[in-house]
């Protein structure tokens, strides 16, 4: 059987639970009321006791060092009304209150925290991110981490929606929107897609990937938007329904061929599409203002001065016209695409462009 001095700490357990219980009821504007009312009347109290410590420049500071129990002692009531007030009504509701704003506040990062977890907060404040729709794991987790070594200077907030029951699983690296679909409205609007500059759309089917591709593609015009299937006919559908989205379709059977037939070939396409290990694949615009230059005089460019290496030239990103290996007199116009395989990202305005002008003798 247990006495009471065994009782005494489940007692005093169930009592702070239940004041935490109380106090998390309490709305802020309730709190801040008291607080305001308590103030006042303190100060009321202590002026009507004739203390020097009423004047406005110095109340205020003896209340909140005494709310906090920090007490410094350079101002005090000097007469034995002012300690009365200070000790029967000052004091209690003083550090009553102050403990409820701790309380208060706790429970409020605590809730937030909880919420971002579950999936449940909102980020419909961020802007130019990296939206992923779609949870696989240890594969979106490689994904996150491709993401942020190709990144180069630009540190892009990542965003990462799934459908299903779990808690964030990449807490600090990316944020975390749950929803009932991965095309649901409420889902795209807290993951702010209509903002985001990339959307990756990879579902646990290719049903679900095009329906997600499709969802967002609906409330957007600007991201780029890329999804992955495994059949051709769902990525025709999406291109047809939506032209600027890009589509990648599973290439295993081709990996297998072309490694069968030229060994190693798996562990150039791997670093090739690595942004975790040496060189790899990048691109860039020309920009607008940019004469035609030779490719043949940007191939040598890019490997003289950053030991990069041209080998593809677009001009669109989207369409069929990419042309790899071209001719060295190939001529490469403003706002066309530049593929090439470099340590880090190379940006349009480390390239000299002007001295690359056709016909200049560069």
């Amino acid at each position: 059987m247990w006495g009471p001095k065994a009782q005494m700490p489940i007692i005093i357990a169930r009592i702070a639970k239940r004041l935490y219980t109380r106090v998390s009821a309490l709305s802020w504007d309730t709190v801040l009321t008291i607080s305001l009312l308590h103030f006042t009347t303190s100060w009321a109290l202590i002026a009507a006791a004739s203390e020097e410590i009423a004047g406005v420049d110095i109340f205020w500071y003896f209340y909140a060092t005494t709310a906090t129990t920090v007490g410094y002692g350079d101002y005090s009531p000097a007469t034995a009304v002012g300690r009365a007030i200070t000790i029967l009504w000052i004091m209690p509701g003083g550090i009553a209150l102050f403990t409820t704003i701790i309380a208060k506040v706790v429970q409020l990062a605590s809730d937030r925290w909880r919420k971002s977890m579950r999936g449940l907060a909102s980020y419909e404040n961020l802007a130019g991110h990296i939206v992923i729709l779609g949870w696989h794991g240890s594969r979106t987790e490689r994904m996150v981490d491709h993401i942020r070594g190709g990144q180069g200077s630009e540190e892009l907030e990542i965003v990462l929606c799934t459908a299903q029951n779990i808690e964030n699983p990449l807490p600090g690296r990316a944020h975390f929107v749950r929803g009932p679909a991965l095309n649901d409205p409420d889902v795209l609007r807290r993951a702010a897609v209509a903002d985001a500059k990339n959307i990756i759309a990879l579902g646990h089917s290719d049903d679900e990937t095009l329906a997600a591709a499709l969802g967002a593609a609906v409330i957007t015009n600007e991201a780029h938007i890329v999804a992955y299937f495994d059949q051709h006919s769902f990525a025709d559908l999406l291109k047809a329904h939506c032209p600027h989205a890009e589509c990648n379709v599973s290439l295993s059977i081709e990996l297998m061929v072309r490694s069968a037939q030229d060994p190693g070939s798996s562990r150039v396409q791997r670093q090739l599409l690595s942004a975790l290990e040496g060189p790899t694949q990048y691109s860039l615009q020309v920009p607008e203002d940019a004469h035609a230059v030779d490719y043949g005089a940007l191939f040598l460019e890019l490997k003289n001065k950053h030991d990069a290496t041209l080998f593809g030239v677009a001009k669109s990103a989207l369409g069929d016209d990419l042309v790899l290996n071209a001719r060295a007199d190939q001529p490469v116009d403003s706002g066309m695409i530049v593929y090439f395989m470099a340590a880090q990202r190379i940006e349009p305005t480390q390239i000299d462009w002007a001295g690359l002008e056709r016909g200049n003798g560069a």
